[in-house]
Protein backbone atom coordinates (compact mmCIF):
# COMPACT_ATOMS: atom_id res chain seq x y z
CA UNK A 1 0.00 0.00 0.00
CA UNK A 2 3.09 2.14 -0.10
CA UNK A 3 2.24 3.96 -3.39
CA UNK A 4 -1.38 4.76 -3.18
CA UNK A 5 -0.79 6.50 0.34
CA UNK A 6 2.48 8.40 -1.10
CA UNK A 7 0.02 9.44 -4.01
CA UNK A 8 -2.62 10.05 -1.74
CA UNK A 9 -0.02 12.57 0.73
CA UNK A 10 1.28 13.95 -2.04
CA UNK A 11 -2.21 14.95 -3.38
CA UNK A 12 -3.19 16.21 0.45
CA UNK A 13 -0.06 18.59 0.18
CA UNK A 14 -0.78 19.53 -3.17
CA UNK A 15 -3.84 20.80 -1.89
CA UNK A 16 -2.68 22.54 0.94
CA UNK A 17 0.03 24.41 -0.83
CA UNK A 18 -2.97 25.86 -3.41
CA UNK A 19 -4.77 26.76 -0.62
CA UNK A 20 -2.06 28.64 1.62
CA UNK A 21 -1.21 30.48 -1.78
CA UNK A 22 -4.69 31.82 -2.53
CA UNK A 23 -5.24 32.49 1.18
CA UNK A 24 -2.14 34.77 0.96
CA UNK A 25 -3.34 36.16 -2.49
CA UNK A 26 -6.66 36.93 -1.11
CA UNK A 27 -5.31 39.33 1.47
CA UNK A 28 -2.27 40.70 0.26
CA UNK A 29 -3.76 43.42 -1.89
CA UNK A 30 -4.93 44.76 1.91
CA UNK A 31 -1.66 44.95 3.97
CA UNK A 32 0.09 47.72 4.93
CA UNK A 33 3.06 47.10 7.11
CA UNK A 34 5.74 46.05 4.74
CA UNK A 35 7.51 43.50 7.00
CA UNK A 36 3.96 42.12 6.82
CA UNK A 37 3.76 41.88 3.32
CA UNK A 38 7.43 40.74 3.44
CA UNK A 39 6.88 37.85 5.64
CA UNK A 40 3.76 36.92 3.36
CA UNK A 41 6.03 36.98 0.31
CA UNK A 42 8.60 34.88 1.50
CA UNK A 43 5.82 32.46 2.38
CA UNK A 44 4.17 32.16 -0.92
CA UNK A 45 7.40 31.99 -2.41
CA UNK A 46 8.34 29.05 -0.38
CA UNK A 47 4.37 27.13 -0.83
CA UNK A 48 5.32 27.54 -4.97
CA UNK A 49 8.89 26.02 -4.94
CA UNK A 50 7.16 23.20 -2.75
CA UNK A 51 4.18 23.07 -5.02
CA UNK A 52 6.66 22.55 -7.92
CA UNK A 53 8.32 19.60 -6.33
CA UNK A 54 5.10 18.03 -5.24
CA UNK A 55 3.97 18.33 -8.81
CA UNK A 56 7.15 16.90 -10.23
CA UNK A 57 6.97 13.91 -7.76
CA UNK A 58 3.02 13.25 -8.92
CA UNK A 59 4.35 13.36 -12.56
CA UNK A 60 6.13 10.65 -11.83
CA UNK A 61 3.13 8.80 -10.81
CA UNK A 62 1.04 9.91 -12.99
CA UNK A 63 -1.28 11.73 -11.11
CA UNK A 64 -2.68 15.42 -11.84
CA UNK A 65 -2.85 16.29 -7.91
CA UNK A 66 -5.90 17.78 -6.10
CA UNK A 67 -7.36 20.96 -5.92
CA UNK A 68 -8.74 22.69 -2.27
CA UNK A 69 -12.30 21.64 -1.85
CA UNK A 70 -14.70 24.20 -3.16
CA UNK A 71 -16.36 24.41 -0.08
CA UNK A 72 -12.77 25.12 2.09
CA UNK A 73 -12.16 27.55 -0.45
CA UNK A 74 -14.92 29.26 -0.77
CA UNK A 75 -15.46 29.71 2.80
CA UNK A 76 -11.91 30.87 3.51
CA UNK A 77 -12.49 33.24 1.38
CA UNK A 78 -15.87 34.60 2.55
CA UNK A 79 -14.55 34.95 6.29
CA UNK A 80 -11.60 36.86 5.01
CA UNK A 81 -14.00 39.19 3.00
CA UNK A 82 -16.49 39.25 6.03
CA UNK A 83 -13.73 40.00 8.40
CA UNK A 84 -11.44 42.13 5.91
CA UNK A 85 -14.88 44.39 5.26
CA UNK A 86 -15.53 44.76 9.10
CA UNK A 87 -11.93 45.88 9.47
CA UNK A 88 -9.26 46.42 7.29
CA UNK A 89 -5.80 46.30 9.46
CA UNK A 90 -3.18 44.46 9.57
CA UNK A 91 -4.39 42.86 12.97
CA UNK A 92 -6.89 41.37 10.96
CA UNK A 93 -4.53 39.81 8.47
CA UNK A 94 -2.80 38.60 11.05
CA UNK A 95 -5.11 36.73 12.73
CA UNK A 96 -6.85 35.51 9.63
CA UNK A 97 -3.36 34.19 8.36
CA UNK A 98 -2.77 32.52 11.99
CA UNK A 99 -6.38 30.59 11.81
CA UNK A 100 -5.53 29.37 8.29
CA UNK A 101 -2.33 28.33 8.88
CA UNK A 102 -3.36 26.36 12.53
CA UNK A 103 -6.25 24.96 9.94
CA UNK A 104 -3.63 23.27 7.47
CA UNK A 105 -1.01 21.89 10.33
CA UNK A 106 -3.67 20.36 11.93
CA UNK A 107 -5.19 18.69 8.82
CA UNK A 108 -1.61 17.55 7.45
CA UNK A 109 -0.69 16.35 10.74
CA UNK A 110 -4.16 14.22 10.43
CA UNK A 111 -3.03 12.95 6.73
CA UNK A 112 0.56 11.77 7.69
CA UNK A 113 -1.37 9.58 10.73
CA UNK A 114 -3.62 8.96 8.25
CA UNK A 115 -1.22 7.29 5.12
CA UNK A 116 1.36 5.69 7.35
CA UNK A 117 2.59 3.90 4.39
CA UNK A 118 3.71 6.50 2.21
CA UNK A 119 6.78 6.76 1.42
CA UNK A 120 9.28 8.93 3.12
CA UNK A 121 10.13 11.55 0.44
CA UNK A 122 6.32 12.36 0.78
CA UNK A 123 6.28 12.33 4.45
CA UNK A 124 9.72 15.07 4.37
CA UNK A 125 7.58 17.19 2.02
CA UNK A 126 4.27 16.36 4.18
CA UNK A 127 6.87 18.29 7.24
CA UNK A 128 8.36 21.26 5.55
CA UNK A 129 5.04 22.26 4.76
CA UNK A 130 3.45 21.68 8.32
CA UNK A 131 6.79 24.09 9.18
CA UNK A 132 6.12 26.41 6.96
CA UNK A 133 2.94 26.71 8.06
CA UNK A 134 3.75 27.27 11.52
CA UNK A 135 6.81 29.39 10.91
CA UNK A 136 3.99 31.85 9.28
CA UNK A 137 1.89 31.56 12.18
CA UNK A 138 4.97 32.59 14.54
CA UNK A 139 5.61 35.61 12.38
CA UNK A 140 2.31 36.23 12.36
CA UNK A 141 2.28 37.17 15.79
CA UNK A 142 3.97 40.76 15.88
CA UNK A 143 0.78 42.05 13.66
CA UNK A 144 -1.64 40.62 16.03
Amino acid sequence: MIEPDTIKLLRECDAGVKMGVASIDDVLPYVRAEGLKQHLNACKDEHEKLKREITEELDRFGDNGKNPSPVAKGMSWMKTEVKLAMHKSDHTIADLMTDGCNMGVKSLNRYLNQYKAAEEFAKDIAKRLIHLEEKLATDMREFL
